[in-house]
């Protein structure tokens, strides 16, 4: 269940989403969509650049939404999720 959903201001858009709830917990994520038309989005799985456990949904969106709501929050989140894909493609011995 998406929670809250931005468009950034170079296109694309950031959402946060409930994944899960088992009752004690609440597991939510902070995406980026970078692609700008909604037609090229089909298939593609957007990076995930942050996810929290917390005791409630409320709890869990407060932090996320901090990272959603700054533009440096996502560009800097981004990056992070960018460098830890080249370190793992370059460890399994993929091209990058």
């Amino acid at each position: 269940m998406f929670l809250y959903l931005r468009e950034l201001p170079g296109g694309g858009v950031v959402t946060i989403e409930a994944t899960s709830g088992d009752g004690s917990a609440v597991s939510c994520r902070l995406a980026v969509e970078r692609r700008s038309d909604s037609r090229r989005r089909e298939g593609h799985t957007p990076p995930v650049i942050a996810e929290i456990s917390a005791p409630t949904q409320s709890a869990a969106f407060r932090t996320l939404y901090e990272i959603a709501a700054d533009n440096v929050a996502v560009a800097r989140g981004l990056l992070i999720w960018q460098a830890r894909r080249l370190k793992r493609d370059t460890a399994s011995g993929a091209a990058p």
